[in-house]
This record gives C-alpha cells, structure tokens and sequence, in this order.
C-alpha cells in the first residue's frame, strides 16, 4: 500500500519510511548538526517577507479535535517585502521543529540549520494575485517555505494553511502544539479521502474568506497543493469560483468528484509517480486548460524543501534505499527544484497574472525531464 500512501503523504512520508526500519533505528542515527543549509535563492526580482496569524471558523465544527469546537488554522503568509521586515524569519517553530525531527529520527536542532532567506514583517502587504498553498499529508506548511518564496518573489501573494490535526504539529500564538491525529491506516480509505479533502477545501474557502476581510485577497486566486493538497485545490476549486487555477503536485486526486468530473478552468498536473486511474479518468473529463507533466526522474518529495536538505540532516541514513528513491526519485535535488519552480512560476504568471509562459507549450530541448504527458488547450 505504500505506492497508494505516497500520492498522499507528503512530509510525513517520514513517518512511513520510519515503520520499516527496526526499532530504535531512527534514534540511533541521530547526529550532531552540522552549519547552516540555506534554502535555494528565489528567482523572482523582489526580496520577501513573512508573516503569520491564526484563523478561527465559527461556521464548522471541526471533526477531528477530541473537544467539539471551532475550526482553527495557522496561516503563514510570504509577499514581496517592499521594506517591509528586516529580522531574519526561522524556518519553523521550534516545538514543531522537534517534532518533525522526532518523526524522521534525525538530530535535535537539524532544523533550525535552514535559513530562509526571507524577513519577518509585522504586516502583510496586499497584491493583484493570490496562491493559497495546502501541504501534504501529515506535513507542515513550513515544508513548502522555497516554492512559497518564489512565488512570492515574482509578485505573488502566496498563502500557505497548516491543516490542523492532518499536518504533522500546529502550534498557536496562545502556546498550543496540535500533533496530527489522522489514521495511518483507516479502515475506509474511500470515507476516510471524502472527509478529509472536504475538510481541507473547506479550511481553503475559510482562509480566502479571511484574507478578503482583512482586504488582501484580490478577485481572482489560484491553489497550489501537494500530494493530498493537490486533491484539495481541485476539490476546492469545484466548489468555488473564486479560485481562477490550481496545480497538483504529485498529488492522486483521491476523495473528490473531479476525478471523473473534471474542471472548466485551468489546472495542472505536475507528477512524479507513476500514473494512475485518478489521474487518467481527470485527463479524460477536464474542460478548461490542462496540463499532465511528469517530472522523470524525480520523487514524490521533489517538490518540496525537504528534498534539498534530507541527504545534509542525515534522512538518508535512516531511510530503506526503495523509500529514498520513491520520495526523492534519481534527479539531482537541485535540479529538480529547479524544474518545479519553473513549472509552477509560469503557471500562475499565466492564469493570475497574464505573462506569457512559453515553457508550457510543449517539450523543449533546454527541459528534457519535463515529459508532457496529456495537453488540452494552448
């Protein structure tokens, strides 16, 4: 069942490579960090900033939390700073950090070697466009802080919503740690995908309600998800048409009618791992704009942070080889970086912003890995 777990999982993938090994394997690789890993440099001409805030919605009681209450995220927001913010922004929070740490068996303290090159603001600043990010299974929001600065640092506003009780820990301006608490192997995975991407498309609507009150979402807002974000974004963007297009990264669209209903605005497919019959029966009943472009030789795990750091922390060493190489795939990290920001950055420069995005006609000689794999529309 891992190939199925893999299209969901997103940093929490840890957790499932930690079931393999023996017990007490994970803690006995724990080293001493090394020096700092600074994350990859956007490429985008504006220096970022961030920000953070909670959000509370009264409308739901959330399904998940042991105590009936109201539904409660963290979302960090990353935005072209314009002078805004000049202390150094960490990575993630400390307690989130140890957990994170604990799950993948790696040393105290491996995170906060990252530098993110991005400052802490005390405001966000309002822009023309709107990418609101949903993390993978069991994940953080924290772990997609690269591609979130790169898009910011072409002009985006991008918004990136911790999902509480389904990403791997959540902590609250008040002192809260929320660990995730979803099955890791539910009885019914068919009850088990509706429930939770109708929760994390509902948490989606909720933060574009939020940003609209505080004045910064504009009109039209595109979607980024990961693994089961990816299935999000398309639940999300079936529900609401505020949300103008969405990219899937390496995600099945599990629990969600977009499989067999498609979309009639632009959505794009950005693989990893190998096809399967969600995806085919979504390439058979798209309307808008599409794209399927496997990345070859990458991993599930490419399109995020952890894929540029996992060898420098030490996961390599904790991780069976078949794990390593489903996650992470055969390309280089850097490059695979590379491509998924590029992918992605001509995406949403295209359908948010109006730029031309050549890179997503077709095949090129400079791009060999990008295979496109299904294409509707110019």
């Amino acid at each position: 069942m891992l190939a199925r777990r893999s299209l969901l999982l997103g940093a929490g993938g840890a957790a499932a490579a930690a079931a393999l090994l023996p017990a007490g394997a994970a803690h006995a690789a724990r080293s001493v960090p090394g020096g700092p890993l600074p994350l990859p440099a956007p490429g985008g001409p504006h220096p970022v900033a961030t920000r953070s805030h909670p959000v509370v919605d009264r409308t739901r009681t959330d399904p998940f939390a042991a105590v009936p209450g109201p539904r409660e995220l963290m979302v960090q927001l990353w935005f072209p700073a314009g002078g805004h913010g000049s202390v150094p922004a960490a990575y993630t929070h400390p307690r989130v950090a140890d957990v994170l740490e604990g799950e993948w068996g790696v040393a105290a303290g491996s995170l906060a070697r990252i530098r993110t090159g991005v400052a802490t603001a005390h405001r966000a600043v309002r822009r023309p466009t709107l990418i609101l990010l949903s993390h993978g299974r069991g994940s953080s929001r924290s772990l997609t802080t690269a591609l979130a600065t790169e898009l910011a640092s072409r002009g985006h506003l991008v918004a990136g919503v911790d999902h509480t009780h389904d990403a791997a820990a959540v902590h609250f301006p008040d002192g809260r740690l929320i660990r995730g608490s979803l099955p890791a192997a539910p009885d019914d995975w068919d009850a088990q995908d509706r429930l939770e991407t109708a929760v994390r498309a509902a948490d989606l609507r909720t933060v574009a309600d939020d940003l609209t009150a505080r004045g910064l979402a504009p009109a039209r807002i595109g979607l980024l998800g990961h693994s089961m974000g990816g299935a999000a974004a398309a639940e999300a963007m079936r529900q609401d048409r505020r949300f103008a297009a969405g990219l899937d990264l390496d995600g099945g669209l599990f629990g969600t009618p977009v499989a067999d209903q498609g979309l009639d605005r632009p959505f794009l497919l950005l693989s990893s791992s190998p096809d399967h019959d969600t995806w085919a029966r979504w390439r058979a009943a798209h309307r808008g704009w599409g794209r399927h472009i496997h990345l070859t030789g990458g991993g599930h795990l490419s399109g995020t942070d952890l894929s540029g750091y996992a060898d420098a922390i030490g996961l390599r060493t904790t991780w069976p080889p078949a794990v390593w190489q489903e996650f992470f795939g055969t390309l280089a990290p850097a490059r695979a970086t590379g491509l998924v920001r590029a992918v992605t950055a001509a995406f949403f420069g295209r359908f948010l912003a109006g730029r031309p995005a050549p890179l997503l006609r077709g095949p090129s000689a400079r791009h060999p890995e990008l295979d496109f794999r299904w294409s509707r529309g110019r």
